[in-house]
């Protein structure tokens, strides 16, 4: 790879061979060098995820409070799954070329219960082949992950896809941002206040019941919001989640020394983490973005939370289907909103299906989705 700075086209290019490759890979167990970020449901690893989303749920974090549940103890805010798998995100392969994360399809069949020892194995699904407004040619790449504990066998599965782009096209594409001009959002200190009081009304459904025969089709969950996002709000999500590619020193050498088309070169000849298009301007603009912006299974684990504050603590988040739709760069501000499209019955359980959707401060779609909860019965008050 050419890293020299002055070098336009400095990193690789998707290639036929390369995809071709990748293709002859499908169905294959992935043995993944990396160890996963989270390897069991420790007190620790629970609250860590919680606070990463935002989440102040004590049913995650507080075992005090989760003694006077169902469950007698912490149990996992769902969507920490993220971290318990180290290929999960669908980085295998083509070394070099940049990995959007585009969405999940997540099924869970049990709680996540506090000291779980989780496994995981993943598998590439399939690929696909697209073209896109934002980098021209790209690759989907869709892995399956399941998810074990000893005791219980398997506890949930998924779906996660990616999007592999060429980083030289996707910036050459993003020049249409103006570099003499702030792409961030200005607020004035009333519109910030306003905004931030939000968060003080929060809805929380928590230790009351919500059951399903008290559900309407159409009805509205509460919105909640997120943001404004900050370099510190993605780091603090990372703290949670875990960088595959986030190394210190002798380990980050170690790392590149072995995969070294990871290493992205900056204009002062240091070689740096592709995951820092997250928090430095330069290098999400290398790949097209305005400015540093979002994990993308940061974004699906907002999501879930919408959800589970409308559920309540008795509930049970059986699926969440998340798309991924556009950045959500430093400055902005997301709503998020679900309504319920249909009540059903399995087997004498009762579900509801929810569909979901987040926008920015200029209404721009950054997420869409449904999910699938499990309510209890009004029997059961």
């Amino acid at each position: 790879m050419n890293t020299d700075p002055a070098d336009n086209k400095r990193f690789p290019r998707i290639t036929d061979e390369m995809v071709d490759a990748l293709r002859a890979r499908i169905g294959e167990r992935l043995k993944d060098p990396h160890v996963a970020w989270i390897t069991e449901a420790t007190l620790d690893s629970c609250r860590h995820y919680a606070l990463g989303v935002g989440d102040d749920n004590p049913l995650w974090w507080d075992p005090e409070y989760a003694r006077t549940t169902p469950y007698g103890d912490v149990i996992g805010i769902p969507t920490m799954l993220f971290s318990c798998s180290p290929g999960g995100l669908g980085l295998t392969g083509m070394p070099g070329i940049h990995a959007m994360f585009a969405g999940c399809d997540f099924t869970w069949y049990e709680n996540i219960r506090r000291n779980d020892p989780i496994r995981s194995e993943a598998a590439i699904k399939d690929i696909i082949e697209k073209k896109t407004k934002f980098a021209g040619r790209a690759i989907q790449q869709i892995h399956h992950i399941d998810f074990f504990t000893p005791s219980r066998g398997k506890i949930a599965e998924c779906n996660l896809w990616n999007f592999r782009t060429d980083r030289d096209e996707a910036r050459e594409k993003g020049q249409k941002y103006d570099r003499t001009k702030d792409p961030r959002t200005r607020y004035s200190r009333q519109q910030m206040d306003e905004f931030l009081s939000l968060y003080e009304n929060e809805y929380v459904r928590g230790a009351e019941p919500r059951y399903w025969e008290d559900v309407t089709e159409g009805e509205q969950l509460p919105m909640i919001v997120k943001g404004p996002m900050t370099v510190s709000g993605f780091i603090a999500y990372v703290q949670g989640w875990g960088g595959i590619y986030i190394r210190a020193h002798k380990l980050y050498y170690k790392q590149i020394k072995k995969l070294p088309a990871l290493a992205i070169y900056d204009d002062y000849g240091v070689p740096d983490s592709p995951e820092a298009v997250h928090w430095r301007d330069d290098f999400a603009r290398m790949v097209g973005a305005p400015a540093p912006y979002d994990y993308g299974s940061e974004r699906c684990s907002w999501m879930g939370h919408l959800v589970t504050n409308w559920m309540g603590d008795l509930g049970f988040l059986h699926r969440l289907q998340v798309k991924v739709r556009w950045h959500n760069a430093v400055g902005d501000i997301l709503y998020l909103r679900g309504n319920v499209t249909r009540k059903w019955r399995d087997q004498g359980a009762g579900y509801v299906d929810i569909a979901l959707e987040a926008r920015n401060q200029d209404n721009q779609l950054s997420a869409d989705g449904s999910a699938t909860v499990r309510l209890p019965s009004a029997s059961q008050r």
